[in-house]
């Protein structure tokens, strides 16, 4: 680093520090992804911003993510982008104050605290709502809305609403919106074979969450389900405990695989999505043109995250790519192959069907909302 990059560091850092410690930490978060915090003088401006926003605002309202501010370059979550739309879109009666990075906690641990009302909402994924209504869960069943555009058809659609809300909200939830990341991919450690067919998956160990749905589908298409931690999966694909892994491809890189990889194939079969909730009774005892503000906040931030779906994914592949990893398209014939080996429409996910829709009519209706085009058209790969 030269003397010029030493010296921006270090003032950025400074003005960093200086920020949090007089308890201005959102106000540092935006000066640093506004580019700022290299200037004192600019760091103030925001933090002064920052701070007649929060006095003037008539509620506050914090959202915990577990993921770090600049994460949307890859991994499309759209943190600072739904703080300033709520802003906005309430006209300032909403402070909003992030906690991103895990600072408060990731996965369920934040849906707890949502519930709870200990913060007002927080990113997560849509299986970590799953033991509060565990129709969410049919998100992983295999090449029901794997691609973008069938998950995003889905989510928005009037069966949703009418079949998943009322339980989610029973459980003291209120959806603020569905945030579109991609499909899981199937990653291979360095040292393997490109998977392109299912008979290339016999005998790969491949890590597993703890879905039973995707063990099964793992198990059907041929590998060898192996159930790791999330935060040990590294180590396991870097020492050979797992073989490979399905995260989405901005997920790969947000959390570092790009140097333990050498193949990376597009299945499309299951989404890696995401969403915010919110406490419900807060929301609730929010007035009803606040209320209005944050949903339309909300659906604004929902329609950047569509549009930079394939932004995001260009980045992380071309980053991905500079290591030397490689990248597989299936064409349709490869693609149904999958889903004849995998697919929903197999009786061995009868059993989840009528456990987590209630009733195959139920399910045939999710189905249906998921291959009916709504408003939104998202890209997918």
């Amino acid at each position: 680093m030269n003397d010029d990059r030493k010296e921006l560091a270090s003032a950025e850092r400074r003005n960093f520090l200086k920020l949090s410690a007089s308890g201005a930490f959102t106000a540092a978060l935006v000066a640093g992804a506004g580019g700022v915090l290299w200037s004192s003088e600019a760091a103030a401006q925001t933090a002064k911003e920052e701070k007649e926003r929060e006095n003037a605002a008539e509620h506050v309202m914090t959202i915990a993510t577990a993921y770090v501010l600049g994460a949307s370059r890859s991994y499309p979550i759209m943190q600072l982008d739904l703080k300033e739309n709520i802003q906005n879109a309430t006209n300032g009666k909403v402070y909003v104050k992030l906690a991103p990075g895990g600072q408060l906690g990731a996965g369920g641990s934040l849906v707890q605290k949502v519930q709870g009302g200990t913060i007002q909402a927080a990113q997560h994924s849509l299986s970590n709502f799953a033991p509060f209504a565990s129709t969410v869960d049919l998100i992983n069943m295999p090449y029901l809305c794997g691609s973008n555009q069938r998950f995003t058809n889905l989510v928005h659609s009037d069966t949703w609403k009418n079949e998943v809300h009322p339980k989610v909200e029973a459980a003291g939830f209120k959806a603020l919106f569905y945030v579109v990341i991609d499909p899981r991919v199937v990653a291979v450690r360095q040292g393997g074979n490109p998977i392109v067919t299912p008979g290339d998956m016999s005998g790969v160990k491949f890590r597993v969450p703890g879905s039973k749905m995707l063990q099964q589908y793992y198990r059907m298409v041929g590998a060898n389900p192996t159930p790791v931690a999330w935060g040990e999966t590294p180590s396991a694909i870097k020492q050979g405990v797992a073989d490979a892994l399905d995260p989405s491809v901005g997920a790969l890189y947000v959390f570092g695989f790009k140097d333990i990889l050498s193949n990376v194939t597009f299945t499309q079969a299951v989404p890696d999505s995401q969403v915010y909730s919110c406490n419900l009774e807060w929301f609730n005892s929010m007035p009803a043109d606040v209320q209005e503000g944050i949903m339309w906040g909300a659906e604004m931030t929902s329609h950047q995250n569509l549009s930079k779906v394939p932004s995001a994914r260009a980045f992380a592949m071309a980053e991905l790519n500079k290591a030397g990893v490689q990248f597989q398209s299936l064409t349709d014939d490869q693609l149904a192959e999958w889903k004849d080996v995998g697919g929903y429409q197999r009786s061995e996910w009868d059993p989840f069907k009528t456990e987590l829709a209630g009733t195959m009519d139920n399910f045939e209706k999710l189905v249906e909302a998921a291959g009916t085009q709504g408003k939104y058209y998202v890209h997918d790969a």
